[in-house]
């Protein structure tokens, strides 16, 4: 096959979650060898070790690596956001990634896809964001910048780097749906608050397509990993209702978001992005999912 690309060593940092598991198999069904770089003793020679609290990571197991993905950070949603959590949120991300770009340097590897998020652009409400837009305000727009800031070591040494600014990831299992789907089976889904906040979404297949096509093309900078079509949530929440089959009649009011979220109801659902993927376009990336029905058929298993 002319346009397949040549077989490739990829390490993956932050592999255990939804995505970066649904990564290392989409390699390893394309032949590319894949190393996880994990905390604990490695099983083996085809996983690297490494320490990122204390900075510990020998460059030498990074030899012939032709490319490091950075998926490392505990979910900004998991936990209410106490400020042991913020911190949590930022050390997570932050510390590994200066770890991981002064690691790749040293290695002499030539590509870095990092992690970062669409929160980078804070509240837009209506106003469309590609890659050009500028930070926001608030903790996650902060977090990002801070998180694309860490990669500084690699970017300046002249490594091929890519901000991949990920939006909410429509998966089978796991993320935001797993959350959502119990309540819209039970008839109990509905729009956030004045649901006007843009949800930018991109189906998990989509998330890895985009994260091998960043590998694999000569794309650098920030690059938003997001559907072609964000969506409000009231466009959501019918869409979802629409997928699962049942109605969507609710409102459910910010204040009641607040109390049982706390602060990242704030940033992190009553605020939104309508991010669009412009350099993915650009670079002739072309989506499986364009719509958000086409999204949820696929993250729910509904395909008609």
């Amino acid at each position: 096959m002319g346009d397949q690309p040549a077989a490739k060593t990829i390490a993956i940092a932050g592999s255990s979650g939804v995505i970066g598991t649904a990564l290392i198999a989409a390699l390893r069904l394309a032949d590319h060898r894949v190393l996880p770089i994990v905390r604990r003793t490695p099983n083996g020679r085809d996983e690297v070790r490494w320490n990122p609290e204390s900075g510990e990571f020998d460059p030498a197991a990074l030899e012939g690596v032709d490319a490091v993905v950075n998926l490392c950070g505990v979910g900004v949603g998991d936990k209410r956001w106490s400020g042991a959590y913020k911190q949590v949120l930022r050390d997570s991300r932050i510390d590994p990634t200066e770890v991981i770009s002064e690691a790749v340097v040293r290695a002499g590897v030539p590509v870095l896809v990092n992690a970062s998020a669409v929160g980078y652009y804070g509240d837009t409400g209506n106003r469309i964001a590609d890659e050009s837009a500028p930070a926001g305000a608030g903790f996650l727009a902060q977090l990002c910048v801070d998180w694309e800031a860490a990669t500084a070591p690699a970017q300046d040494a002249g490594v091929r780097v890519v901000l991949a600014r990920t939006g909410l990831v429509l998966s089978p299992t796991g993320g935001l749906l797993s959350k959502l789907k119990p309540l819209f089976a039970l008839g109990l889904g509905g729009r956030l608050a004045g649901g006007h906040q843009y949800m930018p979404w991109i189906s998990l297949e989509d998330e890895i397509r985009a994260l091998l096509f960043a590998i694999n093309k000569p794309l650098s900078g920030a690059v938003n990993l997001t559907g072609p079509a964000p969506v409000t949530t009231a466009e959501f929440a019918t869409a979802l209702a629409r997928a699962g089959k049942r109605p969507a009649p609710w409102l459910v009011p910010g204040f009641a978001l607040k109390t049982l979220l706390g602060e990242f109801a704030e940033e992190g659902l009553l605020g939104g992005q309508r991010a669009i993927p412009a350099a993915l376009e650009r670079a002739g990336f072309v989506f499986h999912h364009n719509t958000i029905g086409e999204a949820l058929a696929y993250a729910t298993g509904n395909r008609g």
